[in-house]
């Protein structure tokens, strides 16, 4: 595709060094994002859109492009994936919409078994006191589909007695593995229950009421 190749032009032009610094690799990642946009002239609706949904912005970098970048970010990167780590919490911190796609890309795709990590937990961590359901979705989806193991539901059952954004995280990633065909147990559909939504939260409370609805394997 072209929109590749204007990316790997760009992405030419750095030094193997760039690799060693996440403030760097962070302000050029910035840079990128719009390249592959369709029309620039949507830059300051996509900006408003990401603003009303919760991210600082939103530009509209189509997936395959986000995936390309994740990919030249990994591959260039040597196996320091600690310093990746540290780019993901900047890529949280700043918090555009395309930063949160690219951020669930990286930590679906680290190797956490040699860093001794788990993604579910740096994921969690991640987190803001409050977050789009479409940032939390993407990630567990992302995490799922790169095959990493369901977090435990003692895990799960853990994050649900912290902060309500890591509850909701709990609901969300129970609910998924339910499409799965990972049936909750009845204690944990209990500790899911006990969860507060707010009034105005319609999504997480419908998946709540297919939660409950169910009855686990004997």
């Amino acid at each position: 595709m072209k929109e590749y190749a204007v990316l790997d032009e760009f992405l030419s032009k750095y030094q193997d060094s760039v690799h060693t610094s996440e403030k760097k690799l962070l302000k050029i990642i910035r840079e990128a994002y719009p390249i592959g946009i369709p029309a620039l002239i949507m830059k300051s609706s996509t900006d408003r859109l990401g603003t009303s949904a919760g991210y600082s912005f939103h530009l509209g970098t189509p997936d395959g492009l986000l995936r390309r970048l994740a990919s030249w970010l990994i591959t260039k990167n040597n196996g320091n994936h600690r310093l990746l780590l540290k780019l993901n919490k900047k890529l949280w911190k700043r918090h555009g919409r395309e930063d949160v796609a690219l951020s669930a890309i990286i930590i679906a795709n680290l190797d956490h078994a040699s860093m001794e990590t788990n993604p579910w937990e740096i994921f969690r961590l991640s987190l803001r006191k409050k977050e789009p359901i479409d940032g939390l979705l993407l990630t567990i989806e992302e995490l799922l589909r790169s095959g990493r193991e369901m977090p435990s539901e003692n895990l799960r059952m853990d994050w649900s007695k912290k902060r309500l954004v890591d509850g909701h995280l709990s609901i969300l990633v129970t609910y998924a593995g339910m499409i799965r065909d990972i049936v909750p147990s009845l204690e944990m559909i209990a500790c899911l229950e006990n969860i507060k939504i707010p009034s105005n939260d319609s999504v997480i409370s419908r998946i709540m009421d297919k939660i409950s609805k169910i009855r686990p394997q004997e």
